[in-house]
């Protein structure tokens, strides 16, 4: 993706939505998961500072680098106490990592009905807004758009249940105790596992990620 920004292959508008969307994609998802835990009964999230929807509080200068880079990264770990939430330590850890994915597709809905509205305005009044067009209205629809997609691929991708992304949790907290003490401890390999699939397995991460984007991007923007 940096290659791609540095030949000028995206149109500015395109990096300033990409920019828009993974702050406020980042920004929000780690506030939902301190928010879940704060509501769970930890005090932590707070005492971190972490109950803001800040963007200092929440953005890793590793992980926003990646996403120029690769195209992929990461917000900084928001630390709780699993001992100190109400739903238990299967249920707690669970619903926490749970929050940050549905927040991300929460946000993509929110905004996903403003840029459908503006897509009805063009097409019933075609000589104001043209899609494509430099215009304050075509702008806005392309900076909505994005933020769809990008919180799309925020919540799939961290829905995948390996280590150390939001599913591996989630998928921990509804298995049987005996299946969730073995699939622990694949904790250990998940981020060679997690890397092995990015950068090697481009078809597999197209179908378990990219393809249902695709869909749900459709859907809510409805082209």
């Amino acid at each position: 993706m940096l290659s791609q920004l540095l030949s000028g292959q995206f149109e500015p508008t395109e990096v300033l939505g990409m920019l828009i969307a993974l702050i406020l994609g980042i920004t929000v998802h780690e506030f939902a998961h301190a928010a879940a835990a704060t509501w769970l009964g930890d005090s932590l999230p707070r005492q971190d500072g972490r109950l803001t929807l800040a963007p200092h509080a929440h953005l890793d200068v590793m992980g926003s680098l990646m996403f120029l880079v690769a195209g992929f990264g990461w917000g900084r770990a928001v630390r709780y106490n699993p001992y100190a939430l109400r739903a238990g330590l299967r249920t707690g850890p669970a619903l926490v990592a749970l929050a940050g994915p549905v927040s991300n597709i929460l946000l993509a809905i929110i905004f996903a009905i403003p840029a459908r509205l503006l897509a009805l305005y063009a097409m019933t009044n075609r000589g104001v807004f043209t899609p494509g067009a430099v215009n304050p209205l075509s702008v806005a629809y392309e900076l909505l758009t994005w933020i769809v997609l990008y919180n799309l691929i925020l919540a799939l991708y961290n829905l995948i249940p390996i280590f150390p992304l939001d599913g591996f949790s989630v998928l921990l907290g509804v298995l049987p105790p005996q299946m969730a003490e073995w699939y622990e401890r694949t904790r250990q390999y998940g981020m060679f596992i997690l890397l092995l699939l990015v950068f090697a397995g481009g078809s597999v991460l197209g179908v378990i990620l990219y393809r249902p984007v695709g869909i749900l991007w459709r859907l809510l923007i409805g082209v």
